[in-house]
């Protein structure tokens, strides 16, 4: 039997933890997070509640989100039963933590963390489960010292689930977040599984929570190392189109915007995500031997370690 308070507890603890540390980042005179709750009756094609927390326009983050979301629906959407298409016309139950941080500084990175719980149903069958998550690194200027420390906190997050876990994720992340119809790269990779089941439950949850527990470790110690560094119109300007890359991806590309919008999701916690100010250019090509040329050149999948 799947203990959904348990479940609920840890996603919601961790929501409240992860403001608390973007909060902290802000400082005691920065931005706050506004905790939006909202909720869906039964009667839809989605039925839950949630709490989507937003700052826009800090002294750190432009923009970002740290929500959580309990959601069930009458059938799983075709997002979730393309590699499991078993599961199709599946009632469905998930829940999770997603957070999207986008700083103002155009040399803090952008990154992502997301870790969930679905839980497939079928009359009185055997409800089938599976976790889901990861966290990545987006940057706009290349320091390369800050991807290794970023790469590193994700393997020892792995290290006690096994030798081979933290390349397998770091290999399903390179793969996942690639714009494919770029043939690029969204940024500097990191961890990203899903479909996870192998080991029981005990192992999956316990993995799951490891992950989003050192997100805090990961990212923001690289946002205090870099706030603070001076930037003017150039910087700014290829952040944005840099941006937009991110802004491909999640429209086109990501599994979770597909799956909440397929399923009936709440639209402005699905695209909580994107940016506040993006931009595009035709066939635009960095000066070489610039940072900008450097950032592209660091983008390819390598061993950070």
């Amino acid at each position: 039997m799947i203990d959904a308070e348990r479940l609920r507890s840890y996603f919601t603890s961790l929501q409240t933890r992860l403001v608390t540390a973007a909060e902290a980042t802000e400082g005691r005179h920065g931005g706050r997070f506004h905790a939006d709750r909202w909720q869906r009756e039964a009667g839809g094609p989605l039925t839950g509640c949630g709490c989507t927390s937003i700052i826009e326009g800090g002294r750190i983050f432009e923009r970002g989100g740290i929500a959580f979301s309990e959601v069930s629906g009458a059938t799983l959407p075709a997002s979730a039963t393309t590699r499991r298409p078993e599961l199709a016309g599946r009632a469905f139950a998930a829940m999770g933590v997603s957070l999207v941080l986008h700083p103002a500084n155009p040399f803090c990175p952008t990154a992502h963390m997301n870790v969930r719980v679905l839980l497939a149903t079928d009359g009185d069958a055997e409800p089938v489960w599976w976790f889901g998550g990861g966290m990545d690194l987006t940057p706009y200027y290349p320091f390369a010292e800050d991807v290794r420390h970023f790469h590193r906190t994700c393997r020892d997050a792995l290290q006690p689930f096994g030798d081979d876990c933290h390349a397998r994720y770091k290999k399903w992340c390179d793969e996942y977040f690639f714009l494919k119809h770029r043939n690029e790269p969204r940024g500097v990779g990191g961890i990203f599984f899903d479909d996870l089941c192998e080991g029981g439950f005990e192992r999956c949850f316990a993995l799951t929570r490891a992950v989003g527990d050192a997100f805090p470790a990961a990212y923001l110690p690289l946002v205090d190392k870099r706030q603070a560094t001076p930037y003017g119109e150039r910087e700014r300007d290829f952040q944005a189109y840099r941006r937009g890359r991110y802004v491909e991806f999640n429209l086109v590309w990501d599994r979770g915007t597909l799956f909440g919008l397929q399923s009936g999701g709440r639209t402005e916690s699905i695209l909580m995500s994107l940016p506040p100010i993006v931009k595009w250019r035709y066939d635009w090509q960095p000066e070489p031997g610039s940072a900008e040329a450097v950032l592209y050149d660091m983008l390819p999948p390598r061993d950070w370690l």
